[in-house]
């Protein structure tokens, strides 16, 4: 960093300010803006970021911290063009909003399990209404709404089935 044809680059709205004039505690937070925007940029290295964070705190003028941020640009990049907005006409559109009822028919026909087949007509039925709501409306969640339809038409089933064994061997046993 010793480089004898350095010469001390003004901080941005410091002009007057001589390298040998102490440094205050808003010049090192300046020039470690300035390096830790380097370092984001990819300018400076971890270990060497960290030295130069250090030696910031530590300097005691304000010529140390020009030292310290010479070789790295002390404020925004150019810009080509300074936009405020873009028109909503050229934004995306938001994506779809995920159907709510399909959630729950997922949810209960997961539960089916756990609840001994008490969910799996809740099941069926939230399957059927989300996959007419996301017809209609073009929202996400038929995935969801088909999951649900299909682990409560299981569980309907088996409990159909095991109805149906308990009412033949009680015929057959009577």
């Amino acid at each position: 960093m010793s480089n004898p044809s350095w010469q001390p680059v003004p901080w941005p709205g410091q002009q007057g300010h001589q390298p040998s004039m102490l440094a205050a505690h808003a010049d090192r937070e300046r020039a470690v803006d300035v390096l830790r925007a380097g370092f984001a940029e990819g300018r400076l290295q971890q270990p060497e970021y960290e030295r130069r964070i250090e030696r910031a705190y530590q300097a005691r003028t304000v010529g140390e911290l020009t030292m310290l941020v010479a070789d790295l640009p002390q404020g925004p990049a150019p810009q080509q063009q300074q936009m405020m907005g873009v028109p909503r006409t050229f934004l995306p559109p938001p994506p779809p909003a995920t159907n709510g009822k399909a959630i729950g028919a997922l949810v209960c026909g997961v539960g089916t399990i756990f609840s001994a087949g008490a969910s799996s007509i809740p099941a069926v039925v939230l399957g059927h209404m989300a996959r007419k709501e996301i017809r209609e409306r073009g929202e996400t969640g038929d995935g969801m709404a088909v999951a649900g339809l299909v682990l409560g038409w299981l569980g309907v089933a088996f409990w159909t089935l095991i109805i149906v064994a308990a009412v033949v061997s009680a015929a057959a046993g009577s």
